[in-house]
């Protein structure tokens, strides 16, 4: 299990991190599309020694290291960040453009609520959805990496409110918001080269002032929903009880459930602490090569660029 004093690549500069950042979240999809929405016992019936591999397959008989709408959106998200000249305040309005236009496309899978919602966007123009209760699935953390790599250098202000300007596009709840604005912390952290300590205090600072993200000591989330909070709960017991970015990995899509969701978010947050270095090259090299290059272009460009410096409201 790992601890305060885990060791971390000394190489890996903040540019690595981004890399392994974006491209743990592809992997993390593609390894998880493979038993999305099948539960661990079935997982262990179909794949002995547990699901280890990119292979495709799963419910949308997906090629071999091909990835989801989690880091589809992702992507469109981080074009939209590099095309609003770095004003939060243009950012709502260029990542609803950026996700009606990823919809046009027909792809492979997409969320009722972001459906719904950029469906509401077209008739509106409006690319803030209203406040609902119901909205607190996943759909707006999965995609988050982008703004977290290009707030690094923001206040605690401007990085909730970037957070803010894509997740309200399509998910505008509360509890949604403090667990995107966390995760965006605990990428911040592990980007940077902080602590084990440091990220453990913030997973636990989200769990003291929402009690349904609790994770410590609870019971494992198995089968997690499109939740936020089962989403994240999933999330943060594999990554704090393992010591390697594939341990985690294999831990959190062996869940089962959401698991081309919880896969991708943890392997954004692992890829970040481990390093582009601690991705298995097994799993590097099964990917589609376009994903790779474009996840890496858009790693570098947004962490080597200053965005979002100040809030000009």
């Amino acid at each position: 299990m790992p601890t305060a004093s885990l060791p971390k690549p000394e190489a890996e500069t903040r540019i690595a991190r981004a890399r392994g950042a974006y491209l743990g979240l592809a992997v993390g999809d593609a390894l998880g599309a493979t038993v999305e929405f099948l539960t661990p016992g079935e997982i262990r019936r179909k794949f002995a020694g547990g699901h280890q591999n990119i292979i495709g397959g799963g419910w949308l008989n997906l090629k071999a290291g091909q990835v989801t709408d989690d880091t589809a959106m992702s992507l469109a998200l981080g074009e939209a960040i590099l095309a609003s000249g770095g004003k939060i305040e243009a950012l709502a309005l260029a990542s609803a453009l950026a996700f009606d236009h990823w919809m046009r496309g027909k792809p492979i899978d997409i969320g009722n609520t972001v459906r719904r919602n950029l469906i509401r966007f077209r008739q509106t123009g409006n690319p803030e959805a209203p406040e609902c209760e119901h909205d607190a699935g996943n759909g707006a953390i999965m995609r988050l990496l982008p703004v977290a790599l290009a707030t690094q250098n923001c206040s605690e202000t401007d990085i909730a409110a970037a957070f803010k300007a894509q997740a309200h596009v399509t998910h505008n709840n509360p509890l949604s918001d403090a667990g995107g604005i966390c995760l965006m912390r605990l990428l911040h952290i592990a980007l940077r080269g902080g602590d084990w300590l440091q990220l453990k205090t913030e997973a636990r600072r989200l769990e003291s002032s929402h009690p349904e993200y609790a994770f410590y000591g609870k019971r494992q989330q198995e089968n997690p929903s499109g939740y936020v909070a089962h989403t994240l709960q999933a999330v943060f017991q594999a990554f704090f009880t393992t010591d390697s970015f594939e341990t985690c990995l294999i831990d959190v899509v062996n869940r089962g459930g959401d698991a081309d969701t919880t896969g991708p978010i943890a392997g954004a947050l692992a890829g970040a602490w481990y390093g582009e270095h601690g991705i298995p090259p097994r799993w590097k090299n099964a990917l589609d090569k376009r994903i790779v290059q474009r996840c890496r272009e858009q790693a570098e460009r947004l962490v080597s660029v200053q965005h979002f410096p100040h809030h000009n409201p």
